[in-house]
């Protein structure tokens, strides 16, 4: 038999014709009531809406209570207690337990941290349960609680136990008065070298301690001052000699603003 003689070919009907192919739509939606949607728009108007509420609000809160802009950061004032972010304070009470302050202050700044969140990368490996109900899965249930209660409560503490008052004061922002000062003076270089620098600032502005710069005091009272006391400075803080101490003294009284 010759080739293709009495043979009759015909087509292969698992493949139809590309011009009688029906045309893939997408389902009608409305179909599905409550169930589905198209993400655009209906879906992704949604949250844009939802979005632009909380953008408002946060406009609103920003109008309303601004953010407390306290005085330049000034690296040399050794009296300045910094705080963190109210996000942050659970931790910063951490810090000031004996357990975890210190000589034990690692484990407070990174052990104890470390394993609370290392414990959370590991609950959705520990909890393999397809249950959806909180009180059928204990262990990340108890977990969970365990640590909103801790954050909570080192929060509040935090907030108890904080001297606001103290904190609003040493960040008041202050005018910046003009003063001459000799730095050849032996009072200068006494000052430099004392711990009254912690208190009373780098440029006598203030800190912990009062600003230095035009007292109404003479020099005896300030030495009778070094010696008593006053207010919050405790009796006999400058460790020096007399001598030394009324050289200091006589310095501050030159402290004046300039005119």
């Amino acid at each position: 038999m010759h080739r293709g003689k009495g043979l009759k070919f015909v087509g292969d009907s698992r493949v139809t014709d590309p011009s009688s192919r029906k045309k893939k739509t997408p389902k009608d939606y409305s179909e599905y009531p409550g169930k589905t949607e198209a993400f655009w728009p209906d879906f992704l108007l949604k949250e844009w809406l939802v979005g632009a509420v909380f953008l408002v609000g946060y406009l609103v809160l920003t109008v309303a209570h601004p953010s407390p802009l306290e005085r330049p950061a000034d690296p040399t004032d050794t009296a300045y207690i910094p705080l963190p972010d109210w996000y942050c304070l659970f931790l910063y009470q951490l810090l000031k337990y004996e357990f975890a302050s210190g000589p034990y202050n690692i484990i407070g700044a990174i052990v104890m941290p470390g394993l609370a969140f290392g414990a959370l990368l590991l609950v959705p490996f520990l909890d393999t349960s397809k249950e959806r109900s909180p009180w059928k899965r204990p262990l990340p249930t108890g977990f969970m609680l365990l640590a909103i209660a801790s954050i909570i409560f080192l929060t509040w503490e935090s907030v108890a136990n904080h001297d606001w008052e103290a904190a609003k004061a040493q960040g008041e922002i202050r005018e910046e008065v003009a003063v001459e000062i000799d730095e050849t003076a032996p009072g200068f270089e006494i000052y430099q070298g004392s711990s009254c620098i912690g208190c009373h600032g780098n440029a006598f502005e203030g800190g912990i301690g009062k600003p230095l710069i035009g007292l109404e005091y003479t020099a005896e009272e300030i030495v009778e001052i070094a010696h008593e006391g006053i207010g919050t400075m405790p009796p006999g803080s400058f460790q020096g000699t007399e001598e030394e101490l009324q050289q200091l003294a006589e310095f501050i009284t030159t402290l004046q603003p300039a005119e």
